[in-house]
């Protein structure tokens, strides 16, 4: 089985409606939940071991991952993780 790394760098994430303490929190269950995704998702690669869903160019790119709701009361970890999977989704598209 042939794997690769994929460096993905986001430089900033634009987040409305949250409190600010909870910021970290969130980064911190986006990350883990986008490493997650991208690890256990089969994606065919190309010849160049780059998987096909992420082979076009993203640089200096945006990425409108779409809206989402969140439950009244929902835990910052539990955000990060539905940000994650909209973030994913836009990705794989």
């Amino acid at each position: 089985m042939r794997t690769s790394n994929i460096n993905l760098h986001i430089e900033e994430l634009v987040l409305h409606g949250f409190a600010p303490g909870d910021r970290y929190t969130i980064a911190d269950a986006v990350e883990r939940e986008l490493s997650h995704l991208l690890a256990q998702q089969f994606m065919p690669f190309t010849s160049a071991g780059i998987p096909r869903t992420l082979a076009h160019d993203l640089g200096n790119s945006r990425l409108d991952a779409g809206a989402f709701n969140v439950a009244r009361g929902s835990r910052a970890d539990s955000i990060g993780i539905q940000i994650a999977q909209a973030v994913h989704g836009g990705l794989t598209k």
